[in-house]
């Protein structure tokens, strides 16, 4: 969450009143983040690897572009960790560092999307536990996993610069437990970036997420 420190100098009370800003939807308020996404826009990361960019078609999953639009403008993915980075396979990031932030979501789902893409290399696709269960969890695929497609996995977007520096993003850790030896997605939920850095130091991290002019 981000602390705004207002100095107000040699303004009288009526008017600092006047013009003091009107708060913006906090990221503990779900339901008020709820704007509908442009046709077609783009999304810089600043990760700890670099930058790439992912390019966002509303028409390919409506309920996924305008979810991704309205995590990104809230802030919602900075310094989130790429806490599933499999080689061979995908990286996937999207549960807040902020424990109080990861229980406002938990039940905050979006309707499914039919598959209109294939979940190609550079596809950008939310994660799902089944149907209509979508919340903030995103993977990036770094091959061609269009055996995904039938399951429900419907992108979104997809990275048309960068992807370089998705590559070079650490899966070391492999697989999240208890399937392996990577992170458990219920102690981050519950303990946040405290717990990642902790236990998988090693992870990158998104620095910043923000609309292209």
């Amino acid at each position: 969450m981000r602390t705004v420190l207002l100095l107000l100098l040699a303004l009288p009370v009526g008017a600092a009143a006047c013009r003091k800003p009107s708060p913006a939807p906090s990221l503990r308020e779900p339901a008020k983040l709820n704007a509908q996404a442009p046709p077609v826009y783009a999304v810089k990361f600043t990760t700890s690897k670099g930058e790439f960019v992912v390019e966002v078609h509303r028409d390919w999953a409506p309920h996924g572009a305008d979810r991704f639009y309205n995590l990104v403008r809230a802030g919602f993915f900075d310094k989130v960790k790429f806490f599933r980075a499999i080689s061979g396979f995908m990286v996937q990031f999207g549960i807040s560092g902020d424990p109080a932030v990861s229980r406002a979501w938990q039940d905050a789902v979006i309707a499914d999307d039919p598959v209109k893409q294939t979940n190609g290399r550079g596809q950008v696709t939310f994660a799902t536990a089944g149907p209509n269960t979508r919340t903030t969890q995103i993977f990036i695929n770094l091959v061609d996993n269009k055996r995904l497609d039938p399951r429900g996995f419907s992108p979104f977007g997809k990275v048309v610069a960068g992807m370089d520096v998705v590559d070079r993003l650490h899966t070391g850790y492999g697989e999240g437990a208890p399937k392996g030896q990577g992170p458990d997605q219920t102690r981050i939920e519950g303990e946040g970036n405290a717990y990642l850095e902790k236990q998988f130091p090693l992870l990158d991290a998104v620095v910043t997420a923000r609309l292209v002019p």
